[in-house]
């Protein structure tokens, strides 16, 4: 597979990183369909999907419908749903996978297939904290899979009109940590769309890095309200902070993905973004359901499955998932963790 093979791509999730995507692959010449539904649906079929960057609206045609058998088969499937989103996607992204597509991840968290390939004794483990009952397991099969970990800040000003802040990284990689044909394709074509696109040796290892500081500041600003300087300035609530990442540092060890730095160098990064809402924070602002399980909940299962104690990640789990569910922002019956 080369760059120029990949014409017709199809996002899954046209929010915030979805719509950022399919704009820059839009421009950049490739055929963009969306299965969306609801506001975002009528949005995309009324003006396409739009990208306010560097003071300049971009604008992309896009095919929408909220049945995948609408769009057909993709050479690109891009899932950027949030992780609360994946049970309803599951049962309809098949249309859209044929013989030879691609499904490139591009969402927050450890990822339904994140021991594809990797783990040592570990290896092929399902996680049925972020995929109950192996739903996405089931409907995406292993060989389609490419891992990707978004390093951008967008946000959606209206269904349909995505709004660039800052950064511009894609890491892609395969499962299995091979450089396939399709891997290196994916990244080239990404790059020629304008998006600094990287492959990556280990994707879990990069996945793992993200999380390490999403997995604490976006829960604690969905609890206070405070954004990450005021997070990471109060003494007490960065040492809980910094013991919940230690307790993530040990697992990544357990399962072969080791982070050479301490907490406090991962603080000093954040700090450098200044003060802003985490995405979590902004969920909850708008009421929308939070992704606990992929950030979270996922860690804790990882700490039992490895043998790592996990006292302060069930502490900040226990209550985040307290306050999602008397907010009604995730579901009463799941007690993971």
């Amino acid at each position: 597979m080369s760059a120029a093979a990949i014409r017709n791509v199809a996002i899954v999730g046209a929010g915030a990183i979805g719509g950022w995507l399919g704009t820059r692959l839009g421009l950049a010449g490739c055929q963009v369909s969306a299965l969306a539904r609801g506001e975002t649906l009528a949005a995309l079929r009324s003006h396409g999907l739009r990208l306010q960057q560097g003071g300049e609206l971009l604008h992309c045609a896009v095919n929408a419908s909220d049945r995948a058998a609408d769009l057909g088969v993709a050479d690109l499937v891009i899932v950027a749903v949030k992780a609360p989103a994946l049970p309803g996607i599951a049962p309809a992204i098949g249309p859209l996978i044929g013989r030879h597509t691609v499904v490139l991840t591009a969402m927050n968290g450890v990822p339904w297939w994140f021991f594809e390939g990797f783990g040592g004794a570990l290896k092929g483990t399902p996680l049925p904290v972020v995929d109950p009952g192996g739903a996405m397991a089931a409907a995406v099969p292993a060989r389609h899979l490419l891992g990707g970990v978004v390093h951008a800040s967008c946000s959606l000003d209206a269904p349909g009109l995505v709004r660039h802040h800052f950064g511009n990284g894609l890491i892609v990689g395969e499962p299995s940590g091979a450089p396939s044909e399709r891997a290196q394709a994916v990244v080239a074509l990404l790059a020629s769309a304008g998006v600094n696109a990287t492959l990556s040796a280990q994707i879990q290892k990069d996945i793992w890095y993200k999380l390490w500081g999403n997995m604490t500041v976006n829960p604690v600003s969905a609890l206070t309200g405070a954004t990450t300087d005021r997070i990471l300035g109060d003494p007490q609530v960065r040492g809980f902070i910094s013991a919940v990442m230690l307790e993530a540092k040990a697992i990544g060890e357990r399962i072969g993905i080791p982070i050479d730095q301490q907490p406090e160098d991962r603080h000093a990064v954040t700090l450098k973004l200044g003060a802003f809402k985490t995405s979590m924070l902004q969920d909850v602002e708008a009421r929308r359901p939070v992704e606990l399980d992929a950030l979270v909940a996922v860690v804790a299962e990882l700490g039992r499955l490895t043998g790592v104690p996990t006292p302060f990640t069930d502490a900040l789990l226990g209550l985040a998932r307290l306050q999602a569910q008397t907010l009604g922002l995730y579901p009463q019956a799941v007690q993971q963790g």
